[in-house]
């Protein structure tokens, strides 16, 4: 038998069976996930940046190339 892996809803901190049957994962339910996604959107979240973005303009896509 399988142990099933179980994480903690982002928003409210229930407990989520981490599968296919969870549609909202790793959220609870649709509630929890707009919220959050409310959050990203009015930047009240963010990731972090340890870089010095100063010199980016310095660069660009034809220098991918």
């Amino acid at each position: 038998m399988t142990e099933l892996t179980k994480v903690n809803c982002p928003g409210c901190g229930k407990i989520v069976v981490w599968n296919e049957t969870s549609p909202y994962r790793p959220f609870c339910c649709k509630r929890c996930q707009l919220i959050d996604l409310g959050e990203w959107a009015a930047e009240e979240k963010r990731i972090p940046s340890s870089g010095d973005l100063s010199e980016s303009d310095d660069w660009s896509e034809e220098d991918l190339r």
